[in-house]
C-alpha cells in the first residue's frame, strides 16, 4: 500500500489528507488504522516523528463520521501536546464538517471552554486534570464516548496521571474502543494494557528503544563550570533552529536571559508560564521569530517542529528514556539532525544508564568502574520516583541546614536544642539543658529551676542570668557584650 487510497475512507477525509500532503503513509499508519477501522484496541509504539498521532486521529475521525453518534476522547501529558493533535484533527475535519472538536487543557478560561462545550463537539482533547474538573462540575458527560485514545501513555504515568486516568474511564461506557499510543513501551504499560484494553493488537515498528538512524549524536565531556562557555561555541558554529534542554524551570529562564544578552535570539518554555504565554512562545518558535528555544522536558514529548535541526542536552535528563524523546524532537518525518549532550563528571552515571537504554547487551559491569557523583536513576511508575542523587559539585550543602560535627559549637558540647529554643539558646542554659557555669558565679541570685514546666512568674532580674561559654575569647565576648549588659552586671570580670 502505497497510499491512503486503500484505507476506505470517506471522501470528505481524503481531501483534507491530499490538502495536508499526506500522499504515502508512515509504517505506524499503514499497520494502525485497519486495525483501527476494524473497532480492535491497540497498542502502538514506535519512534518518535513517524506520524503516530495521525495513526490514531484518522480512523478516530472515520469512525466517528460512519457512526453519525457517540463522541471520542485524546487524553494527553501536556497542554502543548493537546494543542497540536487538536490542530491536526481539525485540519482533517476541513470545513463545514458537522464534527466538532474541543480542547480541554489547564491555563485556560473555563468560560471559554463551557462555551466550547456548549456546541456539542463529539472530539475531546485535552489533559487529565482539567477533563477531570469538568467533569466534577458536570459541564462534560462521557456516557456515549465509544472511543478513547491514550496519547504518549508512558509520559502521563511518569507525571503521575494514573489515579486521573482511573477517575476518568469509570465516566466512560464499558463498551469501548481504546487506542494506547507511546514511544516506549515499558512493562508498566503492558500491565496498564491488560487492564484498559480488551484482546489488544500489539503494533510496534522499528526499535524504540533507540534514537532515529537520521540523527547524528554527538557528546562532550566537560566540567560544569564551563558548560555555558561551550555552549556559547556550539550555538555560534550552528544554524537553524536549536532545541536547548534543561533541569529546572529557574535554568531555563535564566539561560535564555543570558543567551539574550549575548546577541542570541532565545526564549524559555516551562512550566511556570502562564499558558497564554506558553502559546504565544510556541507559535514564536513555529513561525522562526527567534532561533533558540531553551526548555525544560515539558517540550520532549510529542512536540513536532518540523524545522529543528539542532537538539543540545545542557542537563541530562533524569529518566534515561527521556533521552530517546529530547532526541526525538529534531530529524521529524524523514529529515535530519543532531543531537549533542554535554556530560560532567556528576553526569556519569545518568549517562551509563542511558548507554544501557539505547544498547541492552553492553555489560553493566563496564559501567560501574570509576563511578563519581550521586547514584544512577532508574524509573518508577509504581511510587512515581525518579533515582538519582543533588550534584555535589555545584556548592551548598547537600541537606538542608548541613550537618556540624559531633563536638558540637566551637568545640564544645551544646545544650540540646529544640523548636521552641532560639538560636541564641546555645549562649545559655534553661530549666531543660545543663549549660556550662562560668568559672567566677559571685553576684549572681541562685533559683531552682521550676517543675513541671510551668511558666516563671519571677522579675526578669531575678530570674537566670545568661552563661557565656568559658572557652570563648575575650574578643568574642566584648563583641556579644553590649550595652545594656553592662549596665546590668557590674562585675563584668566575673565572665573572663
Amino acid at each position: 500500500m502505497i497510499n491512503f487510497e486503500g484505507f476506505s475512507l470517506s471522501q470528505n477525509l481524503k481531501n483534507s489528507l491530499a490538502r495536508m500532503n499526506f500522499i504515502e503513509p508512515t509504517p505506524i499508519q499503514i499497520s494502525s488504522i485497519p486495525l483501527a477501522l476494524e473497532g480492535r484496541d491497540i497498542l502502538g509504539s514506535a519512534q518518535t516523528g513517524t506520524g503516530k498521532t495521525a495513526a490514531f486521529s484518522i480512523p478516530l475521525i472515520e469512525m466517528l463520521t460512519r457512526a453519525k453518534q457517540g463522541s471520542a476522547l485524546v487524553l494527553t501529558p501536556t497542554r502543548e501536546l493537546a494543542n497540536q493533535v487538536i490542530a491536526v484533527i481539525i485540519q482533517l475535519l476541513g470545513k463545514n464538517n458537522p464534527i466538532k472538536a474541543a480542547c480541554l487543557i489547564g491555563g485556560e478560561s473555563m468560560h471559554k471552554q463551557l462555551g466550547q462545550l456548549k456546541s456539542r463537539p463529539r472530539i475531546i482533547v485535552g489533559t487529565p486534570g482539567r477533563i477531570n474538573d469538568h467533569l466534577d462540575r458536570k459541564s462534560l458527560k462521557l456516557s456515549d464516548t465509544g472511543f478513547l485514545v491514550l496519547d504518549e501513555t508512558d509520559r502521563m504515568l511518569d507525571m503521575g496521571f494514573g489515579i486521573q486516568i482511573d477517575r476518568i474511564l469509570k465516566h466512560l461506557p464499558a463498551k469501548k474502543q481504546t487506542l494506547m499510543f507511546s514511544a516506549t513501551i515499558p512493562e508498566e504499560i503492558v500491565r496498564m494494557s491488560s487492564k484498559y484494553l480488551k484482546n489488544p493488537e500489539r503494533v510496534s515498528i522499528g526499535a524504540t528503544n533507540v534514537p532515529s538512524i537520521k540523527i547524528k549524536q554527538e557528546v562532550i565531556h566537560i566540567k560544569q563550570e564551563q558548560k555555558y562557555q561551550e555552549l556559547i561555541k556550539q550555538l555560534q558554529q550552528r544554524t537553524g533552529s536549536i532545541l536547548v534542554f534543561v533541569k529546572t524551570k529557574h535554568n531555563s529562564k535564566n539561560l535564555a536571559a543570558k543567551l539574550c544578552k549575548e546577541k542570541f535570539k532565545a526564549d524559555a518554555l516551562h512550566g511556570n508560564l502562564r499558558q497564554s504565554k506558553r502559546t504565544t512562545v510556541m507559535s514564536a518558535f513555529r513561525n522562526k521569530k527567534f532561533t533558540i528555544l531553551v526548555a525544560t522536558d515539558i517540550a520532549a514529548r510529542g512536540l513536532d517542529v518540523p524545522h529543528i535541526e539542532h537538539v543540545i542536552n545542557y542537563d541530562l535528563p533524569q529518566v534515561a528514556e527521556d533521552y530517546i524523546h529530547r532526541t526525538g524532537r529534531t530529524a521529524r518525518a524523514g529529515a535530519e539532525g543532531s543531537s549533542l549532550s554535554f556530560i560532567t563528571s556528576s553526569d556519569r552515571e545518568k549517562w551509563n544508564a542511558i548507554e544501557r537504554l539505547l544498547d541492552p547487551t553492553k555489560n553493566k559491569e563496564n559501567f560501574s568502574k570509576g563511578r563519581t557523583g550521586s547514584g544512577g536513576f532508574q524509573r518508577d511508575y509504581k511510587n512515581k520516583k525518579r533515582g538519582g542523587g543533588r550534584e555535589r559539585n555545584r556548592g551548598g550543602r547537600s541537606s538542608f541546614g548541613g550537618s556540624r560535627s559531633s563536638e558540637g559549637f566551637r568545640g564544645n558540647k551544646p545544650a540540646e536544642r529544640s523548636r521552641e529554643n532560639k538560636p541564641t539558646d546555645r549562649f545559655r542554659g534553661n530549666k531543660y539543658t545543663e549549660a556550662f557555669k562560668p568559672k567566677n558565679i559571685e553576684g549572681f541570685k541562685e533559683h531552682k529551676p521550676i517543675e513541671g514546666g510551668e511558666k516563671d512568674y519571677r522579675r526578669k532580674s531575678d530570674r537566670e542570668k545568661p552563661k557565656f561559654f568559658s572557652k570563648k575569647s575575650k574578643d568574642f565576648k566584648d563583641r556579644n557584650f553590649n550595652a545594656g549588659n553592662r549596665k546590668k552586671y557590674k562585675n563584668r570580670e566575673s565572665f573572663n
